[in-house]
C-alpha cells in the first residue's frame, strides 16, 4: 500500500526552519504521530506532494519554500488599531496585550480571525494577521509510521477517529 487519496497517513516528522539544520519549529519525536487523510485538504498541498506514493517505513526529507507553505510576510496584515479597542468595562484586562499573545478577534462582517500582539504603545497596538509561519521556509524529515484506507465514516468527516484522530 502507498500513499494516495483517502489513505489514513501516519508519519513522525520534524520540522525546521529553512534546512535540516535550521531551528527546530515542532517534532513529534517521542509523542504520538501526525495522523490525516491524504488529499481532503487538511495538509499543506506541497506537503502532500512530497509523501505521495511513500510507503510504511520511507524516510523522508524535504523542502518547501514559504510561498508555497504559509505564503510570504505581508506588511499589510500589520494593522494598527486603537488600544481602546481592547477594553471591557472601560478598562483592557491584565495581561491581553503582551507582545506574542494570539488574540481571537472578529472584524467588522463577524469573521472570525486571530491576530498576535506585535507592539504595544500608550494609545495603539499593532497586530500581525500573518500566519505565525509566513515567510519562513520549511524543511521536514521523518518517517512513514503507518499506512490504512480511511473508513467511510472519516472520508464523511473529513478527519481520522480513534487512536491518534479525533475522537466523537
Amino acid at each position: 500500500m502507498v500513499i494516495e487519496t483517502n489513505k489514513v497517513v501516519a508519519v513522525h516528522y520534524t520540522l525546521t526552519e529553512g534546512t535540516a539544520e535550521g531551528q527546530m519549529v515542532e517534532s513529534t519525536q517521542g509523542r504520538e504521530p501526525l495522523m490525516f487523510i491524504f488529499g481532503v485538504g487538511m495538509m499543506l498541498p506541497e506537503f502532500e506532494r512530497n509523501l505521495s506514493g511513500l510507503k510504511t517505513g520511507d524516510t523522508f526529507a524535504f523542502a518547501i519554500p514559504a510561498a508555497q507553505a504559509y505564503g510570504e510576510y505581508d506588511n499589510n496584515a500589520l494593522v494598527e488599531v486603537p488600544k481602546s479597542m481592547f477594553e471591557q468595562d472601560g478598562k483592557i484586562p491584565d495581561g491581553i496585550l503582551e507582545v506574542g499573545n494570539m488574540l481571537p478577534l472578529q472584524d467588522q462582517d463577524g469573521n472570525r480571525l486571530t491576530g498576535m500582539v506585535a507592539w504595544v504603545g500608550l494609545d495603539k497596538v499593532k497586530i500581525d494577521f500573518n500566519h505565525p509561519m509566513a515567510g519562513v521556509d520549511l524543511y521536514f524529515t521523518g518517517q512513514v509510521d503507518s499506512l490504512r484506507d480511511a473508513d467511510p465514516s472519516e472520508l464523511a468527516h473529513g478527519h481520522v477517529h480513534g487512536a491518534g484522530g479525533h475522537h466523537h
